[in-house]
């Protein structure tokens, strides 16, 4: 089949406008190669990227430790002596002051011994009455024995013809005689003052006990748990069993604990006296506490070491068995150049790869030295100057020289720093 001699030309006439649009196109290309190559920096030419500003904040590098509450001190009150509840006066959930009364037990056999102890220190004194009588009648009767022997042989030595042997005689008997039952008043005087010395133990012993009576709270508290009510037979608690029933459950609540396994990297930063924050879970509540103890050594189990955190509970917001976490703050700085860690690059430890913004919207690739590194933000040793602008984001979008059109990004407003 032959073609048209007009199609033919319209063919190729179609060829060659092709051939110089492609010729045109290629011109124009090359032409605006050249153009942008020397083109002076402007907005037009620029790419959008967001910065943000190197400024100073205050720096604090967080371990935080999971842990439950406990009682700052929690025991299970026991009577002393054995006897009834015959007044309860606390139930559960009571919150009880230092020395406040709790139950008062029925215990008829010591205050029947308290009575027999009294009657006894009566009778005592009474006999101690008349061991003084007795004594003073003794003095007074050795007295009179004594100056009349001293007269009577003093005459008979002067004068032996005035006086018989016989009398002097019998007068230094007498006077031996009430020597010796003063000596014996002087003894039973000594005997009745110990006795009523060992009976007033003996009372005071027993009163000491019959105050056990009275239950008291050893400190302030909550009553967690009530295990006897009214008419309840508690045993002494100094006895040998361990299954003795007790009165209650005290736990002090106004002050409690947190333990938490410090890990063994950490342990030298971690100081008592130091104040933590704690953040309760159920709540989303902080709370101030301080490290009161560490155990000063490293459990070889889990190579983490025993501390303590105290949190004061004045108002009793918080109660045993709530978990919180324990922020320890094991590296800070203060008033540190910084950037979000969006912005840096880390290439080894401690080294970084920034992109700067200069003065002529122009990227720069600039290494720093990197310090403390936060969940949001990481402290800039060297490197760079408070105020000059870095690029936030994926960096990889940039290069070095590349003319950008900087945009302030709100960092607070993406919730990096919050």
């Amino acid at each position: 089949m032959k073609a048209h001699p007009m199609s033919l030309n319209r063919m190729a006439r179609f060829g060659e406008a092709a051939l110089l649009a492609v010729l045109l196109a290629t011109t124009c290309a090359c032409s605006r190669s050249g153009a942008s190559a020397t083109a002076p920096d402007n907005s037009q030419n620029a790419v959008a990227a967001g910065v943000v500003t190197v400024v100073r904040r205050d720096l604090s590098n967080d371990l935080q430790i999971a842990s439950e509450f406990i009682p700052y001190q929690q025991i299970d009150v026991h009577a002393k002596v054995s006897g009834y509840v015959q007044k309860l006066l606390i139930n559960w959930g009571t919150h009880v002051r230092a020395g406040q009364l709790m139950a008062i037990l029925e215990v008829p056999e010591l205050e029947a011994q308290v009575l027999r102890d009294q009657a006894a220190i009566a009778r005592d004194k009474q006999k101690l009455a008349l061991a003084r009588e007795d004594l003073d009648r003794a003095v007074s009767a050795y007295t009179v024995a004594h100056l009349t022997y001293q007269r009577l042989y003093g005459v008979q030595k002067s004068n032996p013809a005035l006086v018989a042997q016989e009398e002097v005689d019998i007068d230094q008997g007498k006077d031996m005689e009430t020597s010796a039952a003063v000596s014996a008043a002087h003894d039973a005087l000594a005997a009745a003052t110990q006795e009523l010395a060992v009976d007033r133990s003996t009372l005071g012993r027993d009163q000491y006990m019959f105050e056990y009576s009275r239950i008291t709270a050893p400190f302030d508290g909550v009553v967690t748990r009530l295990d006897a009510y009214t008419g309840s037979l508690l045993p002494a608690g100094t006895s040998a069993s361990k299954t003795g029933l007790a009165l209650c459950r005290l736990s002090q609540n106004n002050l409690l604990r947190l333990v938490i396994p410090v890990p063994e990297a950490v342990v030298t930063d971690v100081h008592v006296g130091e104040p933590v924050t704690v953040r309760v879970v159920d709540t989303n509540l902080t709370f101030v506490g301080k490290v009161s103890l560490v155990s000063g050594q490293i459990d070889l189990d889990t190579r983490t070491m025993h501390t303590e955190v105290e949190v004061p509970n004045p108002k009793y917001v918080l109660v045993p068995g709530m978990y919180a976490y324990v922020e320890l703050p094991i590296k800070s700085a203060a008033h540190a150049l910084s950037l979000p860690i969006q912005a840096v690059i880390n290439t080894e430890p401690e080294i970084g790869t920034v992109l700067v913004v200069n003065r002529n919207n122009r990227v720069e690739s600039r290494t720093v030295s990197l310090g403390i590194e936060t969940a949001t933000d990481v402290q800039i040793m060297s490197g760079l100057q408070e105020g000059e602008r870095v690029i936030f984001g994926d960096l990889t979008n940039y290069h070095a020289g590349e003319l950008v059109k900087p945009e302030p990004v709100d960092v607070s407003a993406l919730g990096v720093n919050e």
